[in-house]
């Protein structure tokens, strides 16, 4: 079996149907037509030395279908990757919603899930400072739900009118199309600064949030609020959240930077890495419930998108866990055709009156319909349900199905009025019925949508200390690059509504004039905010092993069987492939070398040290790798012998430099600091 396919569900088997094999020793390369093909290398001309011949059909065909390989991209959330898993539901919903796949423990629903950016085109960095959105397919068997996702719980706008202007406003400068995958310009700040409910998730942006480590370490919030409705046909107003396994880190501007640089597909190639070893990603789905008479009962408006439901108010519930076990086996085909819609709901689950909600379910569909030009794109393979599928549909550019049918109109009696209803108890949707009156406006659904700044303040109250000078880091770096003084210092103003210090700190990086605002008086903090509060593990981090022939063979093979039984994941980095020999002749086989990785790629870095022919320039790469992983606050592993290599001054302290000199502990005590990740308080 394809070592990809090991873990099959309904999906996988439904999609064996559409997979073929170009390759093998049975192949013969033909047209699409089944043509077979005698020469594909060269072209057929008028003689040796004349003109190629329009009559070259065979040319036309593989030119022009060439031609036509890429669709457009999507307008936001170009820059994708899509990995298949399952959701395993711990603890029935029944009480709250019909959905079957929410109905009985230990029911698993097979998924696709894609992770985007924001504001980047496909080929920029995955590293970005940006918006990142996780897109999760359900195939459950009433249908495909799809629940859209951001890494942050709140939204950059509360109404949908202004989807067009937020992204044009992110989006490289028209004049020159620069820069990209950033927000370091004036348009981005310009509508910051005018439109102010735009505060609370450029906080978060802002944050350490907006640079996670990894897909694999982010949290998921469809941001939303939706109905929960049940047999009875009572309805909860719910939020929902994906919570990592692995815990929430990030990445530090610099480093973030870095690696964009080095390796632009830092992200997904880290998911790759990780369902490929076996150590499959895992997130556990929360959800939020507020009771219908309670709507009001709060501080924020529980339909505003650009306010949180604080866990310590609106407690969570842990209901399931997502766990990502395979990968696709053809990008184009999978990820880039793969479509999302909100609307795409099944039986128990609703929309709220969310304003932002509203809009989504016209945006999806209305962006899909133009990106794969046809109506039939949930007719390809990796957007098709696995429950069977009948309606009226009919034509249209990339149909897929034939229909037999002779009839294909309802109501009718020539087919006995087939496809037929289904009522609401046998399982057909039936939309919540919910009372709506008022008069006709274009008025915010609340006055807690114009509380621009109390949530903001809250985040930043709940910040630790290093969190902070990294939030106004960021802040200083991206305002630092626009060019209007009168845009920076509106910026100033403004983000002193959150915090008088912070938003005098970014004045006095920025070139600008300390604030006048004082912050609004809001003392309230959260400790489910600061991701430092997060699980932390040695699992799947990755450790970089510096190694030259003559090393000491028993330590080094003793740490590495220890990193290995912890889930560290290890890369032996040599000067060059083949084998290093330890000075017991132990035999390890590098799978890097100096030429091929760049020190910001890895988690922690372990020293063993050896001899090279030109011991110079090994000792220099050693020193360099050294810099940088103490610079970026990660661990260093150093082996017997070996502190030389890092520079003890009365400046630096040495925090979460772990030495296996006289140390019998060493390798546990190397992966709890590999767990910990960074230290804050190294100088």
């Amino acid at each position: 079996m394809d070592q990809n396919h090991k873990n099959k569900d309904s999906k996988d088997e439904q999609l064996e149907q559409f997979r073929q094999t170009n390759t093998g020793p049975d192949k013969q390369m033909t047209e699409e037509s089944g043509m077979k093909v005698s020469d594909d290398q060269k072209s057929l001309r008028a003689g040796k030395r004349g003109p190629l011949l329009m009559q070259d059909f065979h040319f036309y065909k593989k030119q022009s279908h060439f031609n036509r390989e890429r669709i457009p991209e999507k307008v936001v959330h170009a820059r994708g990757f899509g990995v298949y898993g399952d959701f395993e539901l711990y603890e029935s919903m029944k009480d709250y919603t019909m959905a079957k796949f929410l109905q009985e423990p230990g029911k698993k629903t097979p998924l696709f899930v894609r992770f985007s950016n924001f504001v980047g085109n496909r080929g920029s960095k995955d590293t970005a400072v940006d918006i990142r959105g996780i897109a999760i397919k359900f195939y459950t068997e009433e249908g495909n739900y799809d629940q859209l996702s951001l890494q942050f719980p709140v939204f950059i706008l509360s109404d949908p009118m202004k989807f067009m202007d937020v992204s044009h406003a992110a989006k490289p400068e028209p004049k020159t199309h620069i820069p990209q995958a950033t927000v370091g310009h004036d348009n981005f700040w310009d509508y910051v600064v005018s439109n102010p409910e735009s505060a609370h998730m450029v906080m978060w942006l802002m944050s350490m949030r907006g640079r996670p480590r990894s897909w694999r370490m982010m949290e998921a919030y469809p941001i939303n609020t939706f109905r929960f409705v049940n047999e009875k046909g009572i309805s909860t107003f719910v939020r929902f959240i994906w919570k990592p396994k692995l815990g929430v880190h990030s990445l530090k501007l610099d480093e973030a930077n870095m690696i964009g640089g080095v390796d632009a597909d830092f992200h997904r190639r880290d998911i790759i890495e990780a369902i490929e070893s076996g150590s499959y990603p895992e997130y556990e789905l929360g959800v939020q419930l507020i009771a219908e008479e309670d709507e009001f009962k709060y501080d924020f408006d529980i339909l505003d998108d650009t306010k949180l439901w604080p866990e310590e108010e609106v407690p969570l519930k842990i209901i399931g866990k997502m766990t990502l076990n395979r990968l696709m086996d053809n990008f184009f085909a999978e990820e880039e055709q793969s479509a999302f819609n909100p609307s795409n709901l099944v039986p128990g689950i609703e929309f709220s009156n969310d304003p932002v909600l509203q809009g989504r379910s016209f945006a999806y569909r209305d962006t899909e319909l133009y990106r794969q030009n046809s109506p039939n794109y949930e007719e390809l393979p990796v957007n098709r349900p696995i429950a069977d599928v009948a309606n009226n549909f009919r034509d249209g550019y990339q149909k897929h199905p034939i229909d037999t049918d002779n009839v294909h109109m309802h109501s009718n009696s020539l087919a006995g009025n087939t496809p037929a209803e289904t009522p609401p108890e046998q399982g057909g949707y039936e939309n919540y019925p919910k009372k709506v009156e008022g008069n006709v406006t274009r008025e915010h659904p609340s006055d807690s949508f114009e509380d621009y700044y109390t949530q903001a303040r809250i985040f930043w109250n709940s910040l630790s200390e290093p969190e902070r000078l990294d939030l106004i880091e960021s802040f200083s770096f991206h305002l630092g690059s626009v060019k209007s003084k009168e845009v920076r210092e509106m910026n100033v103003e403004m983000w002193a509504n959150v915090d008088t210090e912070m938003a005098g700190m970014i004045a006095d990086n920025i070139g600008v004039e300390r604030p006048k605002n004082k912050h609004v008086d809001v003392d309230k903090s959260y400790a489910s905010l600061s991701q430092l509060n997060s699980p932390h593990s040695a699992m799947t981090q990755k450790v970089g092993v510096l190694i030259g022939e003559g090393f000491n063979g028993k330590e080094v093979k003793e740490t590495l069987d220890t990193l290995k039984e912890n889930g560290v994941m290890v890369e032996i980095i040599a000067e060059k492939l083949g084998s290093v020999t330890g000075e017991d002749g132990t035999v390890l086989e590098p799978t890097k070398t100096f030429l091929t990785v760049h020190p910001s790629l890895f988690d922690a870095i372990y020293i063993a040290g050896g001899k090279s022919q030109n011991q110079l320039k090994f000792d220099q790469i050693i020193f360099d790798f050294v810099r940088m992983q103490y610079m970026h606050l990660k661990p260093i592993g150093v082996s017997s012998g070996k502190d030389s290599y890092i520079a003890q001054t009365e400046h630096n302290n040495g925090i979460g430099v772990v030495s296996a000199t006289d140390n019998p502990d060493f390798a546990n005590q190397f992966v709890a600091a590999i767990a910990q990740k960074r230290f804050w308080d190294r100088t």
